[in-house]
């Protein structure tokens, strides 16, 4: 499906073209040191995992965890499975990080990743073991109570190991969801040109049931695409994700062993007033078992005690009221869906389930035959060079076609996972993502040019759906410079961007402030009423940086035994 291109409009205000250089600060960064006690488990990539999206997805992944909700609190997890937490309210007087959490023994994962964090909201924490299995957490509201145990309220096995990428929490129709997005670099039997192994996203809604007193596993929907991106991210609600990625992704069909099924899930049929679904239900099953549920447009079929058969949004709106259903031989449930929008045609049942059989019926063949007669002539036409296409599409200019494998930023619609607006980023390279307001979607830094700017999405906007929001004036042409960086970041509110290298060294940028003596330029023989500094940390630590994030006041950098503080601002 072809879906409309955009590109990002940037807002000139928010550029200096004024703007000379950073100029080298001496002023000392005030640094803490907490010692951990035991250590961040680096996992090593195996020799089977020897592409670079192996590289870019676990290799380069970023171990230490900054709670959006609370500032100033990092987590992370060390070589025995404890999730640590470290709140600073004072820089002189660091305690030793508490832990929250402590994972179960992996139980012998050939190839283990490492164990990856996200915190939907204020109270709830997503947690991946790095094994395949998904904790869904009640952290309490954190912050003064950052010490407290977590409450594990959802806990399975998902399949292949993953790293959480993004989550969130919600709540639709008085039902408190967990929207959570996965990634995977797989085996692929059928990519036999490239490197053997694809890339798969992953998004899965937890949802409670019994008035919250058990969560499962709603819907599990997959992306599938040729490399890592570089951003992916869920919109609020659960009504869209977006992908900024070298290839394209593609929608994956699915079941529970992520693989299509050998026969059928279910066949169906429509007339102009109703649509009629066969489900194949398990052995044995009784009418009591049945779980069937059809409001708001969407239909669920089940079995008590496992996850739905068939479950979505359905193609159009139904009545509610003038559907039923009834068991057929003891193994199948029968389903009819009265149509509101009578004459209608559906082409699908559930937009992007592909699991089920569509059967034409004698009334749809014969209206199908009604509607394609026009197609048809008596005469055959004997000239028919003579009436070309009005356009041709071999005829097309290179710029008039957006070019597949270019990378891009795309909005997926959160019903059907059809992609909605691309933008071509062309240029632009990706540098970092950064949490600039929690309720809204992680904001993303692209190059452009020589300078940085900051993009925060905007998804209720569909013209204007994603934002400049702030400029870090050539940190682009700073940032390829640095061959040595391995993560970049900014403070959330966009005060100073720094970089950190693999080894001892951090680079911190602060936007243009004030001075207070005068100074003059003496090429341009004008007044500069603003400087921007460039200020340099070095760790005291021979040890590879792990982790790195910022807060609006302090930088938090992890090795394998330290956790370093950097007091960058006192606000």
């Amino acid at each position: 499906m072809s879906s409309p291109n955009y590109s990002l409009k940037v807002n000139r205000e928010l550029l200096d073209p004024n703007f000379e250089s950073y100029r080298l600060s001496l002023d000392p960064i005030p640094s803490y040191n907490v010692e951990l006690d035991a250590a961040v488990e680096e996992v090593k990539l195996k020799e089977t995992q020897y592409t670079l999206d192996h590289v870019r997805a676990f290799g380069m992944y970023n171990y230490l965890h900054l709670d959006p909700w609370y500032p100033d609190s990092v987590f992370f997890v060390d070589c025995k499975g404890r999730v640590l937490n470290l709140t600073v309210t004072l820089d002189t007087a660091l305690g030793k990080p508490k832990e929250v959490f402590r994972l179960s023994p992996d139980g012998g994962c050939e190839e283990p990743l490492c164990p990856s964090l996200s915190l939907p909201s204020a109270s709830w924490a997503a947690l991946s073991d790095g094994t395949g299995r998904l904790y869904l957490l009640r952290t309490s509201q954190r912050g003064e109570n950052s010490h407290l145990q977590w409450e594990p309220q959802f806990n399975q096995q998902m399949g292949e190991p993953f790293v959480i990428l993004h989550s969130l929490a919600h709540v639709q129709g008085g039902v408190h969801s967990l929207e959570v997005l996965l990634l995977r670099v797989q085996k692929d039997p059928q990519e036999s040109k490239g490197s053997g192994f694809s890339v798969t996203l992953e998004w899965i809604t937890v949802a409670a049931q019994d008035q919250g007193k058990r969560y499962e596993v709603r819907t599990r929907r997959l992306l599938t695409g040729k490399s890592v991106p570089h951003y992916a991210a869920l919109e609020p609600q659960g009504r869209g994700l977006m992908v900024a990625s070298e290839k394209p992704f593609k929608i994956r069909l699915s079941d529970e062993a992520m693989e299509a099924p050998e026969h059928p899930l279910y066949f169906w049929q429509q007339t102009a007033e109703d649509v009629t679904v066969s489900v194949r239900m398990p052995e044995g099953f009784s009418k009591d078992q049945v779980q069937f549920r059809l409001a708001g447009g969407s239909l669920s079929v089940g079995v008590q005690g496992f996850a739905p058969i068939l479950e979505g949004a359905l193609h159009a709106a139904v009545d509610p009221e003038a559907s039923a259903w009834v068991i057929k031989d003891n193994k199948s449930l029968e389903v009819t869906l009265q149509k509101l929008e009578e004459g209608s045609t559906w082409p699908e049942l559930v937009p992007g389930d592909g699991r089920g059989e569509y059967m034409v019926s004698e009334e749809q063949a014969a209206l199908i035959h009604e509607r394609l007669t026009y197609l048809t002539v008596d005469d055959l036409n004997a000239n028919g060079e003579a009436e070309k296409p009005p356009c041709n599409s071999q005829e097309l200019e290179d710029c008039d076609g957006f070019p597949e494998d270019s990378s891009s930023l795309t909005h997926f619609d959160g019903g059907t996972l059809q992609p909605t607006q691309v933008v071509n980023l062309g240029s632009h390279q990706y540098l970092f993502t950064v949490d600039a307001d929690p309720s809204e979607m992680p904001c993303l830094c692209l190059r452009h040019d020589v300078d940085a700017l900051v993009w925060q999405p905007r998804p209720a906007q569909p013209d204007a759906m994603w934002e400049h929001i702030a400029t870090f004036n050539a940190l682009g042409y700073v940032q390829a410079s640095k061959r040595d960086k391995k993560f970049s970041t900014c403070a959330p509110d966009f005060s100073y961007a720094a970089l950190g290298e693999c080894l001892r060294r951090t680079f911190i940028y602060r936007q243009p402030a004030p001075v207070d003596t005068v100074l003059f330029n003496r090429k341009q023989g004008r007044q500069v009423g603003q400087v921007a500094k460039q200020q340099v940390a070095s760790l005291d630590s021979a040890d590879p940086v792990l982790g790195f994030r910022a807060s609006n006041e302090r930088l938090f950098v992890l090795t394998e035994k330290n956790l370093f503080v950097l007091k960058v601002n006192n606000n």
